[in-house]
């Protein structure tokens, strides 16, 4: 082979091995470029963050945030892409200090306890490195809500024992004063034993009402009759409605039965009956009647009382609330009647309503889910005693009320 053609096969051995080796790099370069399969950790990390029941965002060393999750702007750590001043400054401080710190990010004008808005939000900020902050902060406004109704329910129990204490202390002196007088040692003896009574149902119905409230596993729901409630519920009331001239009528039996805690479900409706007795004029009627509607068996206990004034409906089944707080002392009432009434319902998954007009009357109605082998039965009784007046919207069978007084 002459050397022009030694020469041109080199030539083109060279341009061979440059085209492949220009392919093979590009080949290289895009599998070192291409994505791998699956989820990243990056991304992995980026859904935990987004998916995180508190509010988490990152600061960096300029107080901008660079990464935030909607848990952070509904709890307002993170607005309109800008944190927080309070989360800005702890940033500048964790960045000086390197320290963990705690911060109070709740709303400046804040939400009222009894609301489901955020009422107290609190973070701590974390150093994470490289000049960035992580400000991570959870809703604690249950917590809060929690300790105020707890310091609230002790601030009142605390109230109410003091006045049977009280009581029976100055009367024990009275005794002690009156000791050769027998007349005036009986009369005292007797207001002894009227306030010790009143003093064990208080601790008796805090007691209840501590266990509905799920200090207590309350027992596991069984068939109940709701005939046989009712006429337990007017044996315990029959005393008191005589003592009065008030007539309790019942409708007639209806053969419904509800999952529940028969012993509670008592309760809970003499409760309602002996609050519509106390609060109702002498010789005035009161009524009880039971029917089932859309699966909800109704007992609803009507009464001709002073009634319940609008403004102060929603208030009448919080715990030591009275309409009439001097009647209530009177009738020896507690005033957590209601309150009972309306956890018994809530622990059987129902509810009580309540329809009132003052000098007219209330009615009360509790709803509990009837016994399934009820649900698409035969329409029960429905009948009661008619105690309205003429302009009275209620219905002969009135839906839910609660009485116009609370005991």
């Amino acid at each position: 082979m002459t050397a022009s053609g030694l020469l041109a096969l080199s030539i083109c051995a060279a341009l061979v091995a440059a085209v492949l080796g220009f392919f093979l790099g590009r080949s290289i370069t895009a599998r070192a470029h291409r994505k791998p399969p699956g989820l990243t950790v990056a991304d992995l990390m980026q859904r935990v963050v987004h998916s995180s029941h508190n509010a988490v965002a990152v600061l960096n060393r300029f107080g901008d945030v660079v990464l935030h999750n909607p848990r952070a702007e509904e709890l307002g750590v993170v607005a309109d892409a800008r944190a927080d001043p309070r989360a800005r400054k702890a940033a500048e401080v964790v960045l000086e200090t390197g320290e963990v710190l705690e911060v109070d990010l709740s709303p400046l004008e804040r939400a009222t306890l009894s609301s489901r808005q955020p009422a107290a939000v609190l973070g701590e900020a974390r150093l994470l490195g490289d000049g960035f902050v992580v400000v991570d902060a959870s809703d604690e406004s249950d917590a809060v809500r929690l300790e105020a109704i707890r310091r609230d329910f002790v601030a009142n129990v605390s109230h109410e024992l003091k006045t049977p204490v009280g009581a029976l202390a100055l009367l024990a002196e009275a005794v002690l004063d009156a000791v050769d007088d027998e007349d005036e040692v009986r009369r005292f003896a007797s207001k002894i034993l009227h306030e010790a009574n009143r003093l064990g149902t208080l601790v008796t119905e805090l007691i209840a009402l501590s266990r509905l409230q799920g200090a207590e596993r309350l027992p596991e729901l069984t068939p109940v009759e709701l005939d046989a409630v009712v006429t337990e519920a007017l044996g315990r009331c029959k005393l008191a409605a005589e003592s009065l001239g008030i007539e309790i009528a019942a409708d007639e039996a209806s053969g419904l039965i509800v999952d529940g805690d028969r012993t509670l479900l008592v309760t809970a409706l003499a409760n309602l009956i002996d609050n519509a007795v106390a609060y109702s004029p002498p010789d005035s009627p009161v009524s009880v009647s039971r029917r089932l509607v859309d699966n909800f068996v109704e007992i609803s206990v009507t009464d001709r009382g002073i009634g319940i004034p609008a403004e102060l409906q929603g208030r009448v089944f919080e715990r030591f609330f009275r309409i009439d707080p001097a009647r209530s002392r009177a009738t020896g009432g507690t005033g957590l009647g209601l309150a009972i009434v309306k956890h018994v319902a809530a622990n059987h998954a129902g509810e009580v309503r309540l329809w009132s007009r003052p000098g007219t009357g209330s009615t009360f109605t509790m709803r509990i889910p009837a016994h399934r082998a009820d649900h698409g039965g035969g329409t029960p009784n429905s009948s009661t005693v008619d105690v309205r007046d003429a302009d009275d919207p209620r219905p002969v069978n009135a839906g839910s009320v609660e009485h116009g007084g609370v005991q």
